[in-house]
This record gives structure tokens, C-alpha cells and sequence, in this order.
């Protein structure tokens, strides 16, 4: 399947997941764009996958939605993601790569406490995103200056972890990484 087409028909998923306000289905295709961003290397897509787990993020909390401009920040996120999709129908790359930095643009206008925390959830996303592309065999040098950020705060994210028998990986404990620590330096 053609690339754009596989983009296009994830974004119509989250488009409807929206609709029904589905945090968890929305979490599950932003992982589905980083699927396609480790096979196909396509980097710029990683924004996209940042843009829709940060919605995800928006979605699951209600805290925020009292902050002032919110309602007019999410319709223009939401619709910002209805143009990509226009976009991509369309086979206009330059339009699309436009409607995913015009998301960036919305945060950076914003004011306020909604400002930070928008920020603080796109900075999650983005670790998140990043922690991903490393599982799937992606460097973490690449992948943190593909995400603009640090190779140190992506390594102090994932700090270190284990794979469950349902083969996800979860955080080690602290008293599991203090028996390390003691076992390495006595």
C-alpha cells in the first residue's frame, strides 16, 4: 500500500475516534504512525504521531477544558487534522506538511496556563514518540534529534526498564534499580 494512502486512512480513524472521543484507540494509531516511521524512515511523520498522542493526552484529562481559549485551540487542533486528511486526498504533500506545522503554530500562539500545559503534554508526547522509535530499533541519538529533544532527557525518561510477559515495556522499580546500583558498586 502506498504510503500516503496508509497515513491518510489512519488519520480518517482518528478522525472518527474523535468523534466518539476515544483516547485509547487514538494512543493505539498515533503507534501505528511510528510503526510506519521505523519501516519507512520518513522522520517528518513524526510529528504527526507527537500531534495525535498529544490528543489523546488532551482528550483523557478534562482538567484543562475550564482554561480560557481552549475551546477555539481543540476545534483548530481538530481541524488542523481535518486538512491534513484533505490534504493527503488531495496528493498535496506541501499542503500537508503546512496543516502539521500549523498544529505547532497553535500551541506557540497560545497564552497562559493552557500554553504550559499544552507544552507539557506536546514535550510527553514527543518522549513518549521517541521511546517508541528506539523499541523499534531506531537509534536514541537519531531518534531525540528527530524530536528536538535532548539525548539526556530521553535517556532520563526511559530510564531503565523490562519487558513484561505481554511484551510491553514497563519502568523498572526504584527498589529494583537501587538493587542494581548496589550490586554494581557494592
Amino acid at each position: 500500500m502506498d504510503e500516503r494512502v496508509h497515513i491518510l486512512n489512519i488519520l480518517k480513524k482518528v478522525q472518527v475516534a474523535l468523534e466518539k472521543k476515544d483516547y485509547v484507540k487514538i494512543k493505539r494509531l498515533s503507534d501505528k504512525i511510528i510503526d510506519h516511521v521505523s519501516v519507512h524512515r520518513d522522520v517528518d511523520l513524526l510529528s504527526v504521531a507527537v500531534i495525535i498522542y498529544a490528543l489523546s493526552k488532551l482528550i483523557e484529562r478534562d482538567s484543562y477544558r475550564d482554561e480560557k481559549n481552549w475551546g477555539s485551540f481543540y476545534a483548530s487542533y481538530c481541524g488542523n487534522i481535518k486538512k491534513m486528511i484533505v490534504s493527503l486526498e488531495r496528493k498535496d504533500e506541501k499542503g500537508f506538511r503546512e496543516d502539521v506545522d500549523a498544529n505547532r503554530k497553535l500551541i506557540d500562539n497560545l497564552g497562559g496556563k493552557l500554553k504550559r500545559y499544552i507544552g507539557d503534554v506536546i514535550q510527553r508526547a514527543k518522549m513518549n514518540k521517541a521511546s517508541r522509535l528506539y523499541d523499534k530499533g531506531i537509534s536514541m541519538e537519531k531518534t531525540a534529534k528527530a524530536l528536538g529533544v535532548s539525548l539526556w532527557e530521553l535517556s532520563e525518561y526511559m530510564g531503565p526498564r523490562v519487558q513484561s510477559k505481554e511484551n510491553i515495556y514497563i519502568t523498572m522499580p526504584v527498589s529494583e534499580r537501587v538493587k542494581i546500583v548496589r550490586g554494581i558498586f557494592g
